[in-house]
């Protein structure tokens, strides 16, 4: 058996490190762009407008292997400075859905911001349905947290 050294150790981080750069680079490469987060909507507008306002293919920012689109350039600063604030919990799918352990696609225009979080969700009953047992849901979705995962 091959014992796992120190030295060994630091040459497969690298090996890693350098494939991961090496896939994001091929994929830029290739044309490939990350799939548009909020289907193309603001995230920043949730919380300045406080409604969902589509955002402009030529204002973008990548982050968390998603693009997202703003509104305004001044939208995309604000989340270039503190994308955990403005995206959307849950990446882009059903707080609600998740709270019942099922994987559903958000819908931009269904939405509520709680405690400075945006969630979005698939049907128009979604927030007031969250918001019965906001707690409740809350903890049940965050458990189910790794459904998202396997997506």
């Amino acid at each position: 058996m091959r014992s796992f050294s120190r030295r060994n150790a630091i040459r497969t981080l690298v090996l890693l490190t350098g494939g991961a750069s090496i896939a994001a680079t091929a994929r830029a490469v290739a044309g490939e762009t990350a799939p548009l987060a909020l289907k193309g909507y603001d995230p920043v507008a949730y919380f300045t407008l406080g409604k969902a306002t589509r955002g402009l293919a030529d204002i973008e920012y990548e982050w968390d292997e998603r693009t997202y689109r703003f509104a305004t350039g001044e939208h995309r600063e604000a989340f270039k400075a503190d994308p955990v604030r403005y995206a959307p919990q849950f990446a882009n799918y059903c707080a609600m859905a998740l709270a019942d352990g099922h994987v559903v696609d958000g819908n931009p225009e269904y939405w509520m911001i709680s405690d400075g979080k945006l969630y979005l969700f698939g049907k128009p009953v979604g927030p007031d349905l969250f918001k019965r047992d906001l707690a409740g849901n809350l903890g049940k979705a965050e458990e189910n947290r790794f459904l998202v995962d396997k997506n």
